[in-house]
């Protein structure tokens, strides 16, 4: 990194994409329990719904501690560095993945099939917002390292590097 370039923002656009995925999830979880979604809803054996949801927060919980606390997140920030290793060598944005898998277990954990599309809204939103803010400074920043690094590893979804 020059001299005269900044150091990323420790939070990025973080605050937009958390607060945006708080206040969806929200309103979702609200307009489910309060009956407006009965067509969507799911009825019978829910044990799979209960599993899943667990699997969900866990993973959230997990890719959050790992990227914050792990991978001393706020420190490598200030420091200009691009952290490419731990669990950001499975995916490039866990702390966004986080409350995304978290959001995405509360919302399994509502049974009803018409919040489902509420996951893969915020992944959108989340890819557009990326796309137009934080990759690009990264790019400008690092240069043909990012670029190598973006080529092996997934930018929401948790995965293992492509070689």
């Amino acid at each position: 990194m020059k001299d005269t370039e900044k150091s990323m923002p420790v939070f990025g656009v973080g605050p937009i994409f958390v607060i945006t995925t708080v206040l969806v999830t929200v309103i979702s979880v609200v307009l489910n329990r309060r009956g407006a979604l009965v067509n969507g809803k799911i009825i019978g054996e829910t044990w799979i719904f209960t599993a899943l949801e667990i699997i969900f927060i866990a993973l959230g919980a997990y890719l959050w501690l790992a990227s914050v606390i792990g991978s001393k997140i706020n420190k490598n920030a200030k420091e200009g560095k691009l952290i490419t290793t731990g669990v950001y060598g499975i995916v490039r944005n866990p702390v966004y993945s986080a409350f995304l898998a978290i959001s995405t277990g509360v919302i399994i954990g509502e049974r009803n099939a018409a919040l489902f599309v509420v996951p893969l809204v915020l992944w959108m939103f989340l890819t557009i917002l990326m796309k137009n803010t934080e990759e690009k400074w990264l790019y400008q920043n690092f240069g043909e390292e990012y670029l190598e690094y973006k080529r092996s590893v997934n930018r929401v979804i948790p995965w293992f590097r492509k070689k």
